[in-house]
C-alpha cells in the first residue's frame, strides 16, 4: 500500500494530494524575484502548493502568502502564476 504525498494550498489552506495542486517557486526574472508555476516539480529551490484556480490563487495574494511560503522579501512579482491559473481556468 502506496502513500499519497499531501500538501496544503497557500490559498485556502484545505490538505490535498500533491498531483491536484500547483507547485510555485520563487525565481529571477531579471527585474527582481517572481512567483513562477511549477508544473513538472522540477524546478530548482523551496516550492508551495496551491490549487490552480483564481479564488485560490487570490486568498494567497491576499494573505501575503507567496513571501511567507517562499521565505523570500515581500516583493515577489505574481504575474507569471496569475497567466498560468487564468489559462488553466
Amino acid at each position: 500500500m502506496s502513500r499519497e504525498s499531501v500538501r496544503t494550498c497557500l490559498g485556502c489552506r484545505r490538505r490535498a494530494a500533491r498531483h491536484e495542486l500547483l507547485r510555485v517557486v520563487a525565481q529571477d526574472s531579471g527585474s527582481g524575484l517572481a512567483v513562477v508555476p511549477d508544473p513538472s516539480r522540477r524546478l530548482p529551490g523551496r516550492g508551495a502548493h496551491l490549487h490552480p484556480t483564481p479564488e485560490c490563487l487570490a486568498l494567497a495574494l491576499r494573505r501575503r502568502a507567496f513571501s511567507r511560503a517562499l521565505r523570500a522579501p515581500e516583493s515577489l512579482a505574481s504575474g507569471p502564476v496569475e497567466e498560468y491559473v487564468a489559462l488553466l481556468g
